[in-house]
């Protein structure tokens, strides 16, 4: 397979993070890890990446263990979240797999070290592997407990110069009110960030927007079920909200 060229002029972002939820991979089936569910996520990572978009990803685990949950099974809050953070490992590991079987060169890089299975996030050798367009997967959260993977994007875009984070989620975007319980529900475009603050909009936690907000970095949260859904966004098309200064 020829390596993907640079990206065109028609590319509205160069250097993404895409956010994925855990969730996203569990599918019909049930299962933590849907087959077919991830290699639909993969085959939508591989169509942007055949464009020459420098591509992060970062990954959750609520999958499998959510650190908040923890408490509600008798385990301790640092404990589950460290236990998440390994979650967040595996659903990496099974991404990376999957892109390499469709012939995507995939790197992971750990914020916690386990050598024999991750590289160590390293900045500059990050920011390498995407300059070769090699998809560079973040995993393990920030390292620390009580940060979420919302803000371990949040971070990794900061470090990265990323041109947006993209948000895939189950829903076609940012909506005033719930749009499964008010008919009424009006859906946002656009939104700034200090709007989203006015009408305490949950686009992310707390802690990842401020990030985003201090270092300018958009967030565009669109539905990754819709079809083409990621390429359609980095080619600029109007899908999902993009909040932003």
């Amino acid at each position: 397979m020829h390596a993907p060229k640079p990206a065109t002029s028609r590319v509205k972002y160069q250097r993404i993070v895409l956010k994925l939820s855990g969730e996203v991979l569990r599918g019909a089936s049930g299962d933590p890890i849907d087959a077919a569910t991830l290699e639909k996520i993969s085959l939508q990572i591989k169509e942007i990446h055949e464009l020459g978009v420098q591509v992060c990803v970062v990954i959750g685990g609520g999958n499998i263990f959510r650190g908040l949950n923890g408490e509600k099974r008798g385990v301790d809050r640092t404990t589950g979240d460290y236990m998440g953070m390994l979650a967040t490992v595996i659903n990496g590991l099974a991404l990376m797999d999957c892109l390499e079987k469709m012939g995507v060169t995939t790197r992971v890089q750990s914020a916690i070290p386990m050598n024999q299975i991750a590289e160590p996030f390293i900045l500059r050798r990050a920011i390498r592997h995407l300059e070769k367009l090699r998809v560079v997967i973040f995993v393990a959260g920030t390292g620390n407990p009580y940060f979420s993977t919302d803000t371990t994007a949040a971070l990794r875009a900061s470090e990265m110069h990323a041109d947006v984070i993209m948000k895939a989620t189950k829903v076609d975007g940012i909506y005033n009110k719930d749009p499964k319980k008010h008919a009424d529900a009006v859906k946002y475009d656009e939104l700034s960030f200090i709007d989203a603050l006015k009408q305490r909009l949950n686009v992310m936690d707390s802690t990842a927007f401020s990030l985003c907000l201090d270092n300018n970095v958009p967030i565009l949260v669109f539905n990754l079920h819709d079809e083409h859904a990621i390429r359609r966004a980095v080619l600029g098309e109007k899908i999902g909200t993009l909040v932003k200064n």
